[in-house]
């Protein structure tokens, strides 16, 4: 066989998804810390809860519309689909999966031009800012900026002290045992969330004999939107019993510990391995 010449269009892809990371890391710490800020105490639970609920939404009309790109053959535009021969249910077909990139791109684009219009800080009382350490901060380092002068740039030593004070505040905020146990337990939840949307698809497709459409329009419809309201229900049962840190922190032990005793029944269901000459069974 030749070897067919190798296509740099993968390095698009990569620069593309990392633009798109920078993009979106933001919205969830600084969206946080603006509600926190600017929030009266017992209506942050659900405020939060909203953003966390949208951004499970999201990928559920994610999955939903990689159903709906997967039905279009690869090059649609570009050829004439009667002279297709094959269908999406067919091996050999190739969705239009660049199609959902641009739908999103512009989508995203659209949301994102509200953020311009949000003020820096909003009127809130002042007994309901009390006990927020970040508030208070601000307020200081405002009155600080006021009274000192301004300093001359020092483009020189600009990058070396931006590092430097990048490492102070990262060792303070790892030093933190709350914030670091939280930090671990978000990445061993996340790493079980993503290795399970992206294995079942396949495996539904492979046991099933489902289209990858038709896979993606499932997982989208009955995993994420149960995460979502349950995120919301969460929200507001904070809200309504005012639950301190260590309230809170029993309530999602518990809520944790019975989700992993649920899944653990995902053991029990299974579908015998397909029969595969030379492999499963022997060729005789």
């Amino acid at each position: 066989c030749e070897k067919e010449p190798s296509s740099y269009m993968w390095i698009y892809i990569l620069l593309g998804n990392m633009l798109r990371g920078i993009g979106e890391t933001p919205i969830t710490p600084l969206g946080i810390s603006y509600l926190d800020d600017f929030a009266k105490e017992e209506d942050v639970p659900v405020y939060v809860a909203c953003l966390h609920t949208i951004a499970m939404l999201g990928p559920m009309f994610g999955f939903l519309l990689g159903s709906l790109c997967a039905k279009l053959y690869v090059d649609v535009g570009f050829v004439d689909l009667g002279s297709i021969t094959i269908t999406p249910q067919d091996s050999r077909w190739v969705g239009a999966w660049w199609l959902g990139f641009l739908i999103s791109a512009v989508t995203s684009f659209l949301a994102a031009i509200p953020f311009c219009f949000l003020p820096k800080s909003l009127k809130k009382p002042e007994e309901a800012n009390n006990d927020k350490t970040s508030y208070g901060l601000l307020e200081n380092m405002g009155a600080t900026r006021k009274a000192l002068p301004p300093a001359k740039p020092k483009p020189r030593k600009w990058l070396r002290k931006g590092w430097k004070d990048f490492y102070t505040s990262l060792k303070k905020v790892l030093s933190n045992r709350m914030y670091f146990t939280f930090l671990c337990c978000s990445l061993l939840q996340f790493s079980s969330f993503i290795g399970f949307l992206t294995y079942k698809p396949k495996y539904m497709e492979q046991q099933y004999g489902q289209s990858t459409s038709k896979s993606n329009f499932l997982i989208g419809l009955t995993s994420l939107p149960p995460v979502g309201i349950g995120i919301f229900l969460g929200g507001l049962i904070m809200k309504k019993y005012k639950m301190s840190i260590i309230g809170a922190t029993k309530f999602a032990f518990t809520m944790s510990f019975l989700a992993y005793v649920i899944t653990l029944l995902h053991f029990f269901v299974g579908c015998e391995n397909h029969v595969v000459a030379g492999m499963t069974v022997s060729y005789e």
